[in-house]
């Protein structure tokens, strides 16, 4: 006798990534994509971008910046959840066939309303790379990219990823945190394409996200490195930077106390600065150039508050949780 079970499927919204936007150039199939005109069928776009793309690369490329270009972030349903929805099957062929219909569905509606949360973004990318003749896995886990993320105890699924294989090589490719931004100051998502969640860099993806198995092809990735690093922002990524010293987002100090910094790829001449708890401007003052970075000291005073966040120019770079002992 066969046993009826029921099967609960819950959707993931992406956390809402808080940053200063700056301005990104699109590339060559950025640029063809952008003048592509509006298509009835996800069959008809992956027909496009076949005819106009070869390799593996320009073709992954195309279906994120389609994505990221056309789709925009469902800031209403973040706010209101949908209920989760169930249904009933009687063997593992049925429950698979059941899942892919969801899931069919909730990438079509993405497609046709031209709107979603990181579920739609990830099975519409992951169903374009399937037409097209690519590889790719969808990844749930956590995201970091608030301050509150900052030295958190434990992790959790809030997010969803892809991966796609472009010549012999797994990619990372986040499109959801691609096509834009929430801004506290307008109180609402501002579309921005932005390319650095295209083929990211493992060690600043892992840096903002983690996924449920731990591991990145087998390999085993640190949580407590995720959790309490620091939170970097795009324009970190995009310039190349990383953080040489300290050694974790979370800055314990005693008034008075001198911490030192030094960031990779950042030269005396770059405006670099910080905010007080007045939110006004700090000039880095005496930095040194050294071992390929910037480094400098900050005094850890009644001026700072709970967190500080430096800035590149008018691009927040990176933001370190304040622990006065």
């Amino acid at each position: 006798m066969r046993v009826k079970q029921t099967f609960f499927v819950f959707i993931l919204f992406s956390f809402l990534f808080f940053q200063t936007s700056y301005s990104q150039k699109y590339n060559a199939v950025d640029k063809t994509v952008s003048k592509y005109p509006d298509f009835g069928s996800t069959e008809e776009l992956a027909e496009k971008i076949q005819k106009d793309f070869t390799s593996e690369y320009d073709k992954a490329r195309a279906i994120y910046s389609w994505i990221a270009l056309n789709i925009d972030y469902d800031f209403k349903a973040f706010l209101n959840p949908a209920q989760p929805k169930s249904f009933s099957y009687r063997t593992e062929a049925e429950k698979q066939k059941k899942i892919k219909q969801f899931n069919d569905e909730i990438l079509q509606t993405t497609f046709k309303s031209r709107k979603g949360v990181c579920e739609g973004f990830t099975l519409l990318f992951s169903h374009l790379a399937s037409l097209t003749g690519l590889k790719s896995q969808i990844i749930k886990g956590d995201s970091k990219n608030s301050l509150s993320d900052i030295g958190r105890k434990k992790s959790m699924t809030n997010h969803a990823w892809n991966m796609v294989l472009i010549a012999g090589k797994w990619r990372l490719i986040d499109a959801t945190w691609g096509q834009g931004y929430y801004s506290q100051n307008k109180g609402r998502m501002i579309k921005d394409f932005s390319s650095v969640y295209f083929d990211t860099p493992p060690n600043y993806f892992f840096a903002k996200h983690f996924p449920e198995s731990g591991t990145f092809l087998n390999t085993k990735l640190d949580k407590n490195a995720f959790l309490n690093g620091p939170l970097i922002y795009n324009e970190l990524i995009e310039k190349d930077t990383e953080v040489l010293l300290p050694d974790s987002g979370l800055l314990e100090v005693k008034n008075g106390q001198k911490v030192t910094f030094r960031f990779k790829n950042i030269s005396k001449s770059d405006q670099l600065y910080y905010l007080n708890k007045r939110n006004q401007p700090v000039k880095i003052e005496n930095p040194k150039e050294k071992k390929g970075g910037l480094e400098f000291q900050v005094t850890f005073d009644k001026n700072i508050g709970q967190f500080i966040t430096f800035y590149l120019n008018t691009n927040s770079l990176v933001s370190f949780k304040v622990v006065q002992k």
